[in-house]
């Protein structure tokens, strides 16, 4: 299913590069680009426009186009009466508009996602989610920003190669046992995207990016990501969790090099302290 969704997102972001470029109207989301999508990812499913289920959190203006942090917010809590199974992060302006793809585990308790995105033009930025009930449900936002995809690294490239793959995982606060726990993925890695050119070779830096990147505690997975190169250098993810046990959080990613890195923690159910 997940290299499903991987090459659905790769249909569309061909699909779209037919599509001619212009600035966004703020005043129209159902752009050229969310028709397309809907088409080609969804099969013209009925989506639902509110922020009942999903609401989507960006700021008005990205102070750096290239560090925009997103959060996407259910707004239902995971029962299994009723959860959200996956959710999608869209960027109509960006080169290949599907940012990222997230499927969640029945353990995750409670789909929230934080992360960071490279933006490149004014555009409409949408969080969609399915529901176990295999509604669509969106959330839509306009965002001021521009440049951010081709804006150049912001470290030395060869300091960044050298420190590829480092992850971090870090709890986030204290929970008690059985309630819900926000951690941190944090992962080194330039997440080139082709377009940020050389400023002494003039040449533009060949795309490397993280791809995918799956989360487990105590055996269990909690979520899986298929991402594109709009997350930012660095790339970041928070999320939460609902520890009954004592367990470990195991992260994997894995990059468009087919190179693989993990990282582990040791949780404490009983008392969940914050480590650095």
């Amino acid at each position: 299913m997940f290299r499903n969704i991987f090459h659905a997102i790769l249909g569309v972001c061909a699909a779209l590069c037919l599509l001619p470029a212009g600035a966004a109207s703020e005043t129209s989301p159902d752009t050229e680009v969310w028709r397309s999508v809907r088409a080609t990812l969804f099969a013209g499913r009925e989506i639902v426009e509110s922020n009942d289920v999903i609401e989507l959190d960006i700021p008005f203006r990205a102070e750096d186009a290239a560090v925009v942090p997103v959060g996407l917010r259910a707004r239902i809590d995971q029962t299994p009466d009723l959860h959200i199974t996956r959710m999608w992060l869209l960027i109509d302006g960006n080169p290949t508009p599907v940012a990222a793809a997230f499927t969640l585990g029945p353990d995750s308790g409670r789909a929230d996602i934080e992360t960071r995105v490279r933006v490149e033009q004014y555009t409409w930025v949408r969080a969609v989610a399915e529901t176990s009930d295999g509604r669509l449900h969106a959330s839509s936002r306009f965002l001021r920003a521009s440049g951010g995809c081709s804006a150049p690294a912001g470290k030395d490239l060869e300091d960044a190669m050298a420190r590829l793959g480092r992850m971090k995982l870090r709890l986030d606060g204290n929970a008690p046992s059985g309630q819900l726990a926000s951690a941190t993925l944090m992962i080194s890695h330039p997440n080139l995207n082709g377009m940020q050119m050389d400023q002494v070779t003039r040449h533009f830096t060949p795309a490397h990016f993280v791809r995918r990147i799956e989360v487990s505690y105590a055996g269990r997975t909690l979520l899986t990501a298929d991402v594109d190169f709009a997350l930012s250098e660095n790339p970041q993810i928070r999320f939460q969790f609902r520890p009954r046990e004592d367990g470990e959080l195991l992260a994997k990613a894995v990059d468009s090099k087919d190179l693989t890195f993990t990282q582990s923690l040791a949780v404490k159910s009983a008392s969940l302290t914050s480590q650095k």
